[in-house]
Parts: structure tokens; C-alpha cells; sequence
């Protein structure tokens, strides 16, 4: 039997084995990060050194800058995450850089692994969308790698934030069904696995303004809010258990389009019509809200504009700059066909 006589490459999976810690550690050897004893960062290094362990990505860095940059995104089913990312490649094309994009998960678990990934790899910053992890934690990556944070509110001086003004679209939803003439406006949340103050989640924003506003309109007693998950699933699963009250609603504000594609699916389920029988509304303005077979209202806080901010902020941060930069974005409404007054066809003078 001929055997090739190339050795296999030592792997970080070799060290953490005969090091006899985790991968985790022994990359935080590597990348020279914090939250590492200095007897784990001798037997790391030792084993390094007994191994031969010479990872391609590390001697790049080591050389200088990759001019590559991370962008991690929760997944990569919805539409909008592909408008970030178009404006991200856009504002890249005149630079040296390009972006390497990696699922985040479900799970702070998953999406520490994903960081963890790309530190290995050695990218000269990371974009987060919508991350899970701590205040704490984002802040303990931005440490090691200049950091820009999407869809997050809280603010930081170790990363920039680029949002909605998530306050302000869920206002002009719910103030548009209103003067629709809707009362029973019920609304559909998100819930996930985020270590983030409540507060600073655009989910929850966006159920806290919807029931401000209806307080504000005296419709207190027609609150009603679904907490599901701004996917399609989560959108129909939302709806059916809101179209099952009675008197059942007459428009639902879904908060997400993804949510209001599967509120779509369940009204024509349970046959009803839209905006007939049920008004329904989104956010994000995906490109599949304005198809002819869809025509859904929705809140447009551009995607595009949101991957240039980012691209911009986080080259700055890689040339040096170290003050933070808050850049918040300004939604409106985009009104289609899916909402109407109640009982009523859609209103042609309102549709743009």
C-alpha cells in the first residue's frame, strides 16, 4: 500500500487536545484575549510550540491587516438581511476590503462560536446584526476587534450602533390603522435568546409603542399581542391564536414582514380576506411586500442605507478612530394594498 508522505496539518481541535482545555481557550491564546489564566496560557502556548501548530489565518494577520471584515447574521432567511447586505458589497466595492458573512444561530452558544470563528481567521472588524449576547460581551469582543452593532439600541464607547428608529415606524403603523378607522388592532412580537436590556430590543420597542399608541386613542381594552417570532411561522401562528378571539381583530400589525407573510397565509387560511375581513401590516419593506400578489403596507427603515452605515463606521474604526458613533435611521410607511377601513376596499387615494 502507498501512503502519501505529506503530514497532516496540526488543527486548533490538536492543541485544545493535547492541552487538555477547550478549542475556546486555546483560541483566546491565540488572539492574546482576555479571560485567560496564566497556567491555561503556558500549556496552550506549550503545546503550540510541541505540535508545530502554524495556522494559516494567524500568520496572515501577523503579517498585517486581512482586509477582510465579518459580518454575522442571525440567518439568512430573511429578505432584509439581504438589503444590509447589499449595501454593505456596495459600499466596499471602491476599498480593498471584503466581507465574509457567517450565520450567527438561534443561540448565544451558536453565535459566540461564529465570533469566535472569525477572530480565528483573523478580519480586521466585525458587523453583529441583531446579536444575542450581553452589553457586556459585545463589548468584550469590540475590545479585541473593531466592532459595529446593528439593531441593537443601547449605546457603548467600545462599539457604534447602527438601528431603526423603532419607535417611530411602529407609530406611523398603528396611527395608519387607526385613521383607517380600526379599534380592534392587535399586534404580533418576537421573543429569542438575547441577553440584552429588554428595553434596547427593537421587538420590544416596537409592542411598546403599538400599546402606547393605542392607550393614547383610548383603545386600552382592544390590546391584544401575540408573542411569537418574526419568521413566517411564527407570523401564522401569531394570527391564528389573534383571529381566534371574539370579537376577532380587524387589522394586525405583525412586526416584522417575515411575521406578516405568515399572518397573510393564516387569514386566507381561516377564509378571510385581506383588507377586507382583516388589515394587516409589516416592517422592513422587503422586496417581496410590493408584489402585485402580496401588496403588503409596511414600514420601510432601508436595509441598504443601514450595510453602508455600517461598512463606513467599521472602516473608520479599523483606520482608528475610537470615539463612538450612534446612526440611527428614520423609517416611513409604505401603504399598499393589505390594509383598508374596516369591512371596506382598500382606499386607491391612499396607496401610493
Amino acid at each position: 500500500m502507498v501512503t502519501s508522505g505529506r503530514r497532516r496539518r496540526v488543527t486548533i481541535a490538536d492543541v485544545a487536545s493535547h492541552a487538555q482545555v477547550s478549542v475556546t481557550a486555546v483560541s483566546k491564546v491565540i488572539r492574546n484575549a482576555t479571560g485567560v489564566s496564566p497556567a491555561m496560557r503556558d500549556r496552550v502556548k506549550t503545546a503550540i510550540e510541541e505540535l508545530g501548530y502554524r495556522p494559516q489565518a494567524v500568520a496572515r494577520g501577523m503579517r498585517g491587516r486581512t482586509f477582510t471584515i465579518g459580518l454575522i447574521l442571525p440567518h439568512i432567511r430573511n429578505p432584509f438581511f439581504a438589503d444590509i447586505l447589499d449595501g454593505l458589497t456596495e459600499y466596499l466595492e471602491n476599498t480593498d476590503y471584503q466581507a465574509f458573512m457567517i450565520q450567527g444561530g438561534a443561540t448565544r452558544k451558536v453565535e459566540r462560536r461564529a465570533v469566535d470563528a472569525l477572530m480565528d481567521r483573523q478580519v480586521d472588524g466585525i458587523i453583529m446584526v441583531a446579536p444575542l449576547a450581553s452589553k457586556a460581551r459585545l463589548e468584550e469582543v469590540a475590545k479585541e476587534k473593531p466592532t459595529v452593532v446593528l439593531a441593537r439600541h443601547e449605546g457603548s464607547a467600545f462599539y457604534d450602533s447602527v438601528f431603526d428608529d423603532d419607535e417611530a415606524g411602529a407609530e406611523l403603523v398603528v396611527k395608519h390603522l387607526i385613521e383607517l378607522g380600526h379599534r380592534r388592532i392587535a399586534h404580533i412580537t418576537h421573543q429569542d435568546d438575547s441577553q440584552a436590556r429588554p428595553a434596547d430590543l427593537l421587538h420590544n420597542i416596537r409592542a411598546a409603542t403599538y400599546e402606547r399608541v393605542m392607550r393614547e386613542h383610548g383603545l386600552d381594552d382592544e390590546i391584544a399581542i401575540a408573542t411569537s417570532f418574526y419568521n413566517e411561522q411564527g407570523g401564522y401562528d401569531g394570527a391564528r391564536q389573534l383571529l381566534g378571539r371574539s370579537p376577532r381583530p380587524t387589522a394586525i400589525f405583525a412586526g416584522a414582514d417575515q411575521a406578516a407573510l405568515g399572518t397573510l397565509a393564516a387569514v386566507h387560511e381561516m377564509g378571510l380576506s385581506v383588507p377586507a375581513d382583516v388589515s394587516v401590516a409589516g416592517y422592513d419593506n422587503i422586496h417581496l411586500a410590493a408584489l402585485s400578489n402580496i401588496t403588503l403596507t409596511s414600514v420601510d427603515q432601508d436595509g441598504a442605507v443601514m450595510g453602508r452605515a455600517a461598512g463606513k463606521l467599521l472602516l473608520e474604526r479599523i483606520e482608528g478612530r475610537m470615539s463612538a458613533v450612534r446612526f440611527s435611521v428614520t423609517p416611513s410607511l409604505v401603504v399598499r394594498g393589505s390594509t383598508a377601513p374596516p369591512g371596506g376596499p382598500a382606499d386607491a387615494a391612499s396607496i401610493p
